[in-house]
């Protein structure tokens, strides 16, 4: 052990490269060194391990036979740690069965991931998939334990615990939808007007807290009412169809019920911002090699889908 501790590996190459060639000058040019360094590395070699290894003879170099006797051993071991700092196999997505679990929106779910899994499976048919709600453990143990691959769609202004790795993925515009027949809400809403309003939202059952929207009213001083906290966007679309209150959400979900209930977009508050979707990983499994490739995808369809103006999406 006390040997190993200042053992240079890089000579057992050269002992490998001795036993083949059985001649310093061969050696060199092989390993691209020069012979000097060559016959310094076989000095320490023989101090190191307490043996000549080698001795001249008329054709070259005669191996001791405690130099055939770890021949078997060093090219092994130099074969374990070749094979094991290899890098990773890349990712085969036309031939894997690789399950993925998402924790992911109701606006990802909803808006992106029909279309996305449809182009996926055309690439990856044997690929599966799992969609989980986004939760304090699935930002943490979840991701850390890899019961989760990736968190999809998170507000970039959420808290994140350490360890894990956010980045921007998808803009997208803050709308808010009335009933049709509402004639107490305009084309377009200040600050002001909209607090006064009575609110439908979706009911935090994340436990991530405070939403950007009351974020954003708590500091201008303004508070709103909220009538229905509802479990998922239709039914909360459904209350507003037939309430006077208004809800708040991203544009795309909001057009989705354009056609499917009497309600009508109306230009959010300029104050509320811009919303700013996330792809959040575990920095442990970021390279991973499918975890890299899903997230490549997942990048490469939220930029289509921004420069197709959103064509492709289901209605």
């Amino acid at each position: 052990m006390k040997l190993f501790r200042h053992f240079d590996l890089n000579l057992l190459r050269v002992f490998v490269t001795l036993m083949q060639e059985r001649h310093v000058t061969r050696a060199a040019l092989k390993l691209h060194l020069s012979q000097p360094a060559i016959s310094h590395a076989l000095k320490r070699l023989r101090e190191g391990l307490d043996d000549p290894l080698f001795v001249r003879i008329e054709q070259g170099m005669q191996p001791t036979p405690r130099a055939e006797a770890l021949l078997p051993t060093v090219v092994q071991a130099l074969a374990l740690l070749e094979q094991g700092l290899a890098p990773p196999a890349s990712f085969a997505p036309a031939t894997s069965a690789r399950h993925f679990t998402l924790a992911t929106t109701d606006y990802f779910e909803e808006v992106m991931y029909p279309l996305f899994l449809s182009r996926l499976l055309g690439q990856a048919p044997g690929l599966s998939f799992s969609i989980e709600l986004i939760t304090p453990d699935a930002l943490d143990e979840g991701l850390k334990s890899r019961q989760v691959d990736m968190v999809v769609g998170l507000d970039s202004r959420v808290e994140l615990p350490t360890g894990v790795v956010s980045t921007p993925w998808l803009d997208e515009e803050w709308v808010c939808l009335a009933a049709a027949d509402n004639v107490q809400v305009g084309a377009s809403l200040t600050l002001g007007d909209f607090a006064a309003l009575a609110h439908v939202e979706l009911a935090d059952i994340s436990g991530l807290g405070l939403g950007p929207i009351d974020g954003c009213l708590r500091a201008h001083g303004l508070s709103r009412r909220v009538i229905s906290r509802n479990l998922n966007y239709i039914a909360a679309a459904r209350v507003v169809a037939l309430t006077g209150a208004i809800m708040t959400l991203p544009r795309h979900m909001a057009e989705r019920f354009i056609a499917l209930l009497p309600v009508r977009l109306v230009e959010a508050p300029p104050e509320l911002g811009a919303l700013t979707l996330t792809l959040i990983q575990h920095e442990l499994y970021a390279r991973e090699p499918a975890t890299a490739w899903l997230f490549d995808e997942l990048r490469a369809f939220a930029i289509s889908q921004t420069a197709s103006g959103w064509p492709d999406s289901c209605p």
